[in-house]
């Protein structure tokens, strides 16, 4: 089956229809937070990214509440996270950086993101969108697999992924669609059993897996 710009348009039209409105599952109050929340939310679920923020915000919400804490005590209040000795150590240098070079604030210059530890093309994405209003489309494991089930965009890295999902959903749709794609990825088009028979998308995926009824 070849996937034309015509079908991708379609496959677009319909995520839009089906996911419009969608946001992030994460909760935050500032660009400080989502950072935090992003750097936080990999190999780690939002609910389990939410329940860690909300007893470390209470705590320490500024990068220098974090530094206050100390490297011990912050590996302590996301422990229940994934990889927490590494986020922490990230994060931790983060702060140290945002309080000497950004006057505490999360800088809104893309490249600045990127030079933050913990911080990859994927993050700053979402930050950079989100936080800061700019059309970005960021690949996580959701958007990679259903970009590449409904070969919308093809790739074998994340990179090379979001360069092509660039090409073929317009700018001015970037940052709705990277949504579109995340609960698409978390409701039906799961990665070990997609619900390809619930999918508003099937006759349209060169990857649905239906089974003739008749």
């Amino acid at each position: 089956m070849r996937i034309t710009q015509k079908i991708k348009a379609e496959m677009l039209s319909r995520l839009e229809k089906t996911y419009h409105g969608a946001k992030s599952a994460l909760n935050f109050s500032n660009p400080f937070e989502l950072l935090v929340a992003v750097i936080l939310s990999a190999q780690c679920t939002d609910v389990r990214v939410n329940v860690t923020t909300q007893r470390l915000f209470k705590k320490a919400a500024t990068p220098d509440k974090i530094l206050q804490l100390g490297l011990a005590g912050l590996e302590e209040e996301i422990r229940d996270c994934g990889l927490f000795r590494n986020k922490a150590k990230n994060i931790y240098k983060t702060c140290h950086i945002l309080c000497e070079k950004y006057n505490g604030q999360v800088p809104n210059d893309y490249d600045a993101l990127l030079s933050l530890p913990g911080v990859g093309r994927k993050t700053a994405n979402v930050v950079s969108s989100i936080a800061f209003g700019r059309p970005a489309i960021a690949v996580d494991t959701h958007v990679f697999r259903v970009s590449n089930r409904l070969k919308l965009a093809v790739g074998t890295t994340p990179d090379e992924v979001e360069s092509k999902l660039q090409k073929a959903i317009p700018k001015e749709k970037w940052s709705e669609a990277h949504h579109w794609l995340i609960w698409h990825g978390r409701k039906i088009c799961k990665a070990r059993q997609p619900l390809c028979a619930e999918c508003p998308l099937n006759d349209l995926c060169p990857s649905a897996l239906l089974t003739d009824a008749s």
